[in-house]
């Protein structure tokens, strides 16, 4: 339910602005998409030559049914802050709740939120605690706003690669949600370089377009505070006085004449002039009396994040050009030593620039400092300045107090400690593979299908930042797992790469149909340069795939990483996803047993991945979209690029930030980010959902009862009504006693905590019995008596057992599929009504 809370206010006291004339006053960026909306507001509200819509009767969708008036004890409260009109009104959320946008141009967009906590008689916002995401990532987890400035406004900026924007509000346990205003507004592409470099390794960081951000810190050094008129993309920059460690060694400057942009370097979209006209600049210049000093800026981060560190410069000072050098320290780190200004500008002065760095934070460290200071160079004068600057957290999911991740520890550090944990359990494996795809290389007639090298002559030719894929998968005893595609050959075998052959889009790329030389299908998933993934899941599905094979899971054939392409190289699976083959297509329908053969592939795959490794492997995005089907119906499990490995012995969860698809996310795992194998169990309940009911897991077009399928589906199950959502076209067909066991399975792995849920070869053993109940001709008393998963349990660990036996026999998971064929007929045995 959403609750508009609505505050009656007189005018507010005139706020006193700045008003500079600047000669070179850039026009204002025109978005694509440039929604404004002031939530719960009945009328629309004027910011500047900005108008905040009221949230109702739009053509985006809100679902939220019923509005309630209330009014704000002490409104006066927000007079202090930034645009105060848009912190009058509120929407409060009570359960999960959407804002729905069509976009009309995919990239980089601005999300902004606005929040004012308070109390009233009947709710109680100061105590609120809930996360906002996107369909692709968390923007804010379990996120407690203060009646401040500094947690007043979140902005991120995002990368959105879907025609529609899901913006998700979701309470926790006894609490609510609430947002007075939002933005969602198109960015120019260049906003956001893709090379940055990073402080530490002091290399190149790549990937930056593609990353999501969250400003921390926009600070117009050494001059006014700039309101968002003043700036082309609506920004809003603060002052630096504050964050000074010694104030006493810095003084202000400003310049009054015009700013120059120049192609390649910055433009008005990057900042505007009024930011370049005004510096912080070392008190001392000119001298070469004293002892040398520097500047620094101390902020307050998150820890274990990595960020991006904008610096903007444009010599202000100076009489003449390469008069002025000067340092730049990040964390005390060098980020770019001996400056001079005037050469990086070709030559001139009052010219615009800026330089970004990327630096990794400890865990337990919330300091990060960022310093100016005297060059080293010969008879260069201690002077040094700073014009602007700005600090975004890297990420694509969520913290406590906004959008994050880990931060970026150094691939090959990883790699490196992981391959050589894993050496013992996989030598095995890669004499195994090795010899078969030797046999199976003899059989192409493609001389440009190589093995994987990184010491030979084909050596990968991604950046020195991505050169640890190789590693991955051909380090030391690691070599050969995968084959290397060149790029000419994928080209040729998708007809280059034509759009006519394109079979599915994701979150990576675009995936086409493709033919090898020998006539061998293929499904090539190429990787978008503008996507939210990237590098990391790259990596990871080659190392995964290179040392899993079951008949449930998807074969990876090889990989291209020419030309910085990023291609993966699959079987094709003839009939696509199983999505498509329960709602959005014309595909004919699927029998309630398809359906159930189709559950137990798919669970058979991912209990395989749970127990088939010395370490259980989280798959941490199963969903429809990634249950692919062959020729004969098949469900082969794909698209491990988010997957991650379990828990060690000793520990119940591993601690990660959160990732996968919103509307299968487990909500223990959205709370507390912590990841289990019982996360992947609950998303595949929500798949069951998905099968029986034949509709998406999110509609925000359906009455808000009805947009989440989890819980929409968990409310008729619980009252023994299940039957009355299922898809009708196979309703009539599903036996009573089979739609009742597949209706408790589904509710124990939906269980609000994952101890409460089943393992997933539990859910297996049950929906075999599904299937059973669904063959049988009449239920006899022995079908009955085994009604329990418990009561299964020893036999299961008999499998479990025989699997580990295989494991360790040959190195890795047989190719015979032991699990997949002794359950099968162990479970025959025990069930079938003729089989004792």
């Amino acid at each position: 339910m959403g609750i508009l809370i609505r505050f009656r206010l007189a005018l507010l006291p005139f706020l006193l602005t700045v008003t500079l004339t600047l000669s070179n006053s850039a026009i204002a960026f025109n978005p694509a998409d440039n929604y404004l909306i002031d939530c719960g507001s009945l009328t629309n509200t004027t910011i500047g030559v900005r108008v905040f819509v009221a949230d109702a009767g739009l053509s985006w969708t809100l679902t939220t049914p019923k509005d309630i008036i209330a009014n704000n004890t002490k409104p006066s409260s927000v007079s202090s802050l930034d645009s105060s009109s848009l912190y009058l009104n509120a929407r409060i959320f009570d359960g999960t709740s959407f804002y729905s946008f069509p976009i009309k141009q995919k990239g980089r967009h601005f999300i902004r939120l606005y929040f004012f906590p308070f109390d009233t008689q009947d709710f109680k916002l100061t105590t609120s605690k809930f996360s906002v995401s996107t369909q692709d990532a968390m923007l804010l987890n379990s996120f407690h706003p203060r009646a401040d400035s500094t947690t007043a406004f979140q902005e991120f900026l995002v990368n959105i690669t879907h025609d529609s924007l899901t913006l998700s509000f979701l309470p926790e346990s006894n609490s609510m949600a609430f947002v007075s205003a939002l933005e969602v507004v198109s960015v120019p592409d260049n906003l956001i370089s893709d090379t940055a470099q990073n402080v530490q390794t002091k290399t190149p960081y790549q990937g930056l377009g593609v990353e999501q951000l969250q400003t921390f810190y926009r600070l117009n050094m050494g001059g006014p505070k700039i309101l968002p008129d003043t700036d082309t993309l609506w920004r809003t920059w603060g002052t630096d006085g504050v964050f000074l460690v010694d104030a006493g060694l810095a003084k202000n400057v400003s310049y009054s004449g015009q700013i120059d942009y120049v192609t390649g370097a910055s433009s008005p979209d990057i900042a505007p002039g009024i930011v370049y006209s005004t510096a912080t600049e070392l008190a001392s210049q000119n001298t070469t009396v004293g002892p040398l000093f520097n500047v620094t800026w101390k902020f307050n981060v998150d820890g274990g994040f990595s960020y991006l560190v904008r610096m903007h410069f444009c010599d202000i000072v100076s009489k003449a050009l390469n008069t002025l050098y000067f340092s730049a320290y990040i964390n005390s780190l060098s980020a770019a030593a001996d400056i001079d200004l005037s050469s990086i500008t070709v030559n001139s002065l009052h010219t615009a620039v800026f330089m970004d760095f990327v630096v990794d934070m400890p865990d337990m460290s919330n300091n990060l400092s960022v310093t100016i200071g005297p060059s080293n160079t010969n008879n260069a004068l201690p002077d040094g300045i700073l014009n602007g600057l700005e600090v975004m957290k890297l990420g694509s999911s969520g913290s406590g107090t906004g959008l994050g991740s880990h931060s970026k520890i150094k691939i090959g550090a990883i790699l490196g400690a992981s391959l050589g944990a894993l050496a013992l359990v996989i030598v095995a494996a890669v004499v195994f593979f090795f010899l078969r795809r030797r046999r199976i290389a003899r059989k192409m007639q493609s001389k440009t299908w190589l093995p994987s090298s990184i010491n030979g002559g084909t050596s990968l030719s991604l950046e020195a930042s991505r050169a640890s894929i190789a590693t991955t998968v051909a380090s030391g005893q690691n070599g050969n797992l995968g084959y290397r595609f060149s790029f000419v050959v994928l080209q040729e075998a998708t007809n280059n790469f034509d759009e006519n052959w394109v079979i599915g889009v994701g979150g990576f790329g675009k995936v086409y149909k493709g033919v090898l030389r020998d006539e061998t299908k293929v499904a090539v998933k190429r990787g978008n340069p503008k996507s939210q993934q990237g590098l990391n899941e790259f990596r990871t599905e080659i190392e995964l795939l290179s040392r899993l094979r079951h008949r449930h899971l998807v074969s990876l054939i090889g990989y291209c990483d020419e030309r910085n392409e990023m291609i993966l190289a699959y079987e094709y699976m003839e009939n696509g996803t199983l999505k498509s083959h329960l709602y959005g297509s014309e595909l004919p329908n699927l029998t309630w047993k398809q359906r159930l053969e189709i559950c137990i592939g798919s669970a058979r795959g991912l209990h395989y991945l749970h127990t088939g490794s010395a370490k259980a492997i989280i798959h941490r995005d199963v969903k429809s979209a990634n249950i692919l089907l062959d020729e004969n119906l098949m469900a082969k499990v794909a698209d491990f690029g988010l997957s991650k490995t379990g828990p060690e012995l000793d520990q119940t969860h591993v601690s990660t930030a959160v990732k996968g698809s919103f509307g299968y996310l487990d909500p223990e795992y959205f709370r507390r980010q912590q990841l289990t194998e019982k996360s992947d169990v609950y998303s595949f309940g929500v798949v069951l959902l998905e099968v029986i009911c034949a509709r998406p897991v999110i509609d925000p077009t359906l009455p808000r009862e009805m947009v989440n399928l989890a819980e929409w589906g968990m409310k008729w199950q619980k009252r023994g009504e299940l039957d009355q959502i299922i898809d009708a076209r196979i309703s009539g067909s599903i036996k009573p006693d089979s739609l009742r066991k597949f209706g408790e399975t589904v509710e124990k792995c939906l269980a609000d905590f994952g101890v409460e849920r089943p393992s997933m070869g539990d859910v297996l053993w049950n929906l075999e019995y599904a299937l059973q109940l669904q063959e049988a001709e009449s239920p006899d008393t022995e079908v009955n008596s085994i009604n329990r998963i418990t009561e299964l349990s020893s036999q299961v660990e008999n499998i479990r057992s025989l699997e580990r036996v295989n494991e360790v026999a040959v190195g890795t998971p047989s190719l015979d599929d032991l699990s997949d064929v002794s359950m099968s007929r162990v479970f025959s045995q025990l069930i079938k009504s003729e089989g004792r």
